[in-house]
């Protein structure tokens, strides 16, 4: 792959990552959360298993193999999806919700650096610092307006396990997929990690939620958004950077997720961004520089 396109690949995640936002506020309206994500997966499925067999696309060999990428995609997409939108729909404010998520890079490379054996000097461990303090001051203007959640009046106390769930999910997943199973075709690849994720969330849509969605012309757009930007377009760009770099690299990118999801908001939707928020975006910039810089 030329040295341009690698370069670009970590800004392309981080720009189609931030644009979740735009299917949880276009889609919650009209379906609750985890049957959102069921309808969501299942379409993943469909399309890549059509990919897939079109193409003739290798598939993983050995239970063992099925097994580790199911884990992952369990974790990376089961469990942290699932978590960030229960704890939105429980009240949580949606900005707090990206500040618990947002410790995932650090969180990553303390558990990297003892059973990974990952290596950080100073000047990583300075820019982990520097990307979640820049993330705070985004999130300190965000309070006001969300981002985007269908409750953020309130600091639901209901919803912060829900939010550390998915912070814990997201770290575990990253580095189990680095460690156990870091290198897998992709097309297929995203059929095997989506399978265990739909199972377990429609079990938790089954128990918890009304079977009821609004068919509207903006849950559809929302859906399809999801789909193709998102589970295919997004995640397969996350499962390369694991692939292609250290745990630590990878997870350091999320710290730019809410400053680009404010800058989004503030050009589709005339969202207020302040200077705090200018600030952390430059901050969670050179923390990010500074944790990825060889």
């Amino acid at each position: 792959m030329m040295r341009p396109m690698r370069r670009a690949i970590p800004l392309l995640f981080v720009l189609l990552w931030s644009t979740g936002f735009i299917g949880a506020r276009l889609g919650l309206p009209h379906a609750p959360p985890l049957l959102f994500l069921v309808l969501r997966y299942a379409i993943v499925i469909a399309v890549m298993t059509g990919v897939a067999l079109a193409m003739r696309a290798p598939w993983p060999q050995g239970l063992r193999a099925w097994a580790a990428i199911g884990i992952a995609g369990l974790l990376v997409h089961g469990l942290y999806l699932g978590g960030v939108f229960i704890a939105i729909g429980q009240g949580l404010p949606a900005g707090v919700t990206s500040l618990v998520v947002g410790l995932q890079p650090l969180l990553t490379a303390v558990v990297a650096a003892g059973w990974m054996d990952e290596k950080l000097d100073g000047r990583r461990w300075l820019g982990l610092v520097l990307g979640f303090a820049g993330v705070g001051l985004v999130v300190v203007q965000r309070f006001g307006a969300g981002f985007g959640g269908p409750d953020e009046t309130g600091f639901g106390p209901r919803g912060l396990p829900a939010a550390v769930l998915a912070l814990l999910a997201i770290t575990a997943g990253t580095l189990f997929q680095k460690r156990w199973c870091p290198s897998f075709d992709w097309r297929t690849g995203l059929v095997v990690q989506f399978i265990p994720a739909t199972i377990a969330t429609a079990i938790a849509a089954l128990l918890t939620e009304p079977l009821r969605i609004e068919w509207t012309g903006e849950f559809a757009f929302a859906l399809g958004w999801l789909v193709f930007v998102l589970s295919l377009g997004a995640v397969s760009l996350l499962n390369h950077l694991i692939r292609s770099g250290s745990a630590v690299d990878a997870a350091s990118l999320f710290y730019l997720v809410p400053p680009s999801t404010a800058l989004i908001a503030w050009a589709l939707f005339d969202e207020r961004l302040s200077g705090l928020a200018l600030a952390g975006l430059v901050l969670a910039g050179i923390g990010v520089w500074l944790t990825r810089r060889r």
